[in-house]
């Protein structure tokens, strides 16, 4: 395991882990909260979480890169351009449309009167885990490419 090539193998393998393993398990935390102390607390929670996804899915994209620049016939390689168009892809929709379904969400619960769960929530959280789910997807499809390495 001497050359730099395969450190940035397990680097991208463990990023993946760290990255996207934890992003699987967000849709649930939220989606089994009923109550607001438990709504309020599934988003600290997800929040808390979201700061590896961030870092993991960083270095995912950046090992991944460099990878191919070290090895450019990976460019070449319909699997390997494919799955950086899917994770870019997964990765769009984060400051897009999770921002969007949650922004309002988060404003909801910052009304500290609140006694009972608002019915725009289950508007707002039934799409939010929708693009959860779609993100989800995307991110098998990259994991399968990567490991089958179809074409």
């Amino acid at each position: 395991m001497n050359s730099l090539y395969t450190w940035l193998v397990v680097i991208h393998i463990f990023s993946a882990i760290v990255g996207i393993g934890p992003g699987f398990v967000l849709t649930t935390i939220v989606k089994s909260a009923r109550t607001i102390p438990e709504i309020k607390h599934a988003f600290a929670l997800k929040k808390k979480v979201h700061s590896f996804v961030m870092i993991g899915g960083i270095l995912v994209l950046i090992t991944g890169l460099l990878m191919g620049m070290m090895k450019p016939v990976l460019f070449q390689q319909g699997w390997y351009i494919t799955s950086m168009a899917v994770y870019l892809t997964a990765l769009g929709l984060g400051p897009t449309l999770l921002k969007k379904y949650s922004k309002p969400i988060k404003e909801m619960f910052q009304n500290h009167t609140l006694k009972e769960v608002p019915e725009d929530y289950h508007l707002y959280v039934h799409k939010l885990l929708k693009v959860e789910y779609i993100e989800n997807s995307l991110l098998i499809i990259v994991i399968l490419l990567m490991i089958l390495k179809p074409f």
